[in-house]
């Protein structure tokens, strides 16, 4: 199981925690609460017992993809899963549809490949959210920009120049799937039994990339519509893959919404220039919006930082702060339903007590 990324601490968790008498595997593949799970003998169809499912106190407590876990076979091919062993990094977002709830994207990851494509709706905004999720994730990310065969060289070293500026000390690579230029470059970053995750938007060519860097085809890939130059969710469900080099790869649908969380640790990390200003400003709590004495507002300014920049994390704390107010809600609305259960079930064992 060392190709697949299993080592030392795992061993010791399942040892400690006396799981010694069932199977462990990691799951590969996530479609509507249905996983597969690859383990030394197979790969298994499973689900997770009822235990799990209604001890659950939100989404992070079931399985993801890349998620280590023990499990019960009960036929050749099924499994229920028992335990899910402890993750050392988790990519999340805001769920979308579902009110102050978190989506797990994938686990256990170390790397993320954050691609966008060149050609059409480049957005360093949208880039600045990915690297917020991996920060507060505590995966490294690598910036990819794809399909920079349908554009000129001058404005492909404009835009990886915009980039640098805008987002430091984060690796920037250019590819195309069509001349495989910038391939071989990402393949090298690639290491035997660590975990990459590829994160973007529909039609940006992640199953194309996955299937050039595995050396064959295993997703299906899809063209971009004609009629508005928007990607087609080709990749439906998530899975891991791994390479020849040991390298494992974790495919994402396209995610056309990166919903902040609770992700304070993140916002900071991602515009630590920012923090650093805000060491300097004269109020303590200063908002970095109206304040005298604001240094981050002062530095917007001068043109010592990008205006972009600024109102993008100022649109994401916001974010963060709303998430924080609807989960706080939510869980208000699950405590006065609890108790008002539970003032149920009193008055109705004092009505039968009195018939």
């Amino acid at each position: 199981m060392e190709e697949l990324g299993y080592n030392d601490q795992l061993e010791a968790f399942r040892i400690e925690n006396k799981l010694e008498d069932f199977e462990y595997g990691r799951v590969i593949a996530e479609h509507k609460e249905r996983y597969v799970v690859r383990t030394a003998q197979a790969e298994l169809e499973a689900e997770i017992t009822g235990h799990i499912r209604f001890t659950a106190k939100s989404r992070l407590d079931f399985p993801a993809v890349g998620d280590w876990v023990a499990l019960k076979t009960y036929e050749s091919d099924f499994a229920l899963i028992q335990h899910i062993f402890p993750r050392f990094s988790a990519i999340k977002r805001k769920a979308v549809g579902h009110f102050g709830e978190v989506q797990l994207i994938a686990a256990n990851v170390d790397f993320a490949f954050l691609v966008q494509a060149v050609d059409r709706d480049f957005n360093v905004n949208r880039l600045e959210r990915y690297l917020t999720i991996c920060n507060d994730a505590r995966v490294s990310p690598v910036i990819v920009l794809s399909k920079i065969d349908l554009i000129a060289e001058s404005r492909i070293q404009e835009i990886v120049s915009f980039v640098h500026a805008r987002i430091v000390d984060v690796p920037v690579i250019a590819f195309s799937n069509e001349t495989l230029k910038g391939i071989d470059q990402l393949q090298t970053l690639i290491q035997r039994g660590k975990t990459y995750c590829l994160l973007g938007s529909s039609g940006v060519g992640k199953s194309t990339l996955l299937n050039n860097l595995l050396g064959r085809s295993v997703m299906q890939t899809g063209a971009i519509s004609q009629h508005n130059n928007k990607g087609k969710h080709v990749t439906s469900h998530r899975e891991l893959l791994v390479m020849e080099n040991g390298g494992i790869l974790i495919d994402n649908p396209g995610m056309r919404e990166v919903g902040i969380t609770d992700t304070i640790d993140g916002l900071e990390m991602t515009f630590d220039r920012i923090m650093q200003l805000s060491q300097d400003c004269k109020f303590k709590d200063c908002t970095h919006t109206n304040e005298i004495g604001c240094c981050v507002l002062e530095a917007v300014e001068n043109g010592d930082l990008e205006q972009g920049s600024y109102e993008n994390y100022l649109k994401m704390l916001k974010e963060k702060s709303h998430f924080e107010s609807t989960v706080s809600e939510r869980r208000e609305k699950e405590k006065a339903f609890g108790r008002f259960f539970k003032n149920y079930k009193k008055e109705m064992k004092k009505k039968r007590e009195q018939e």
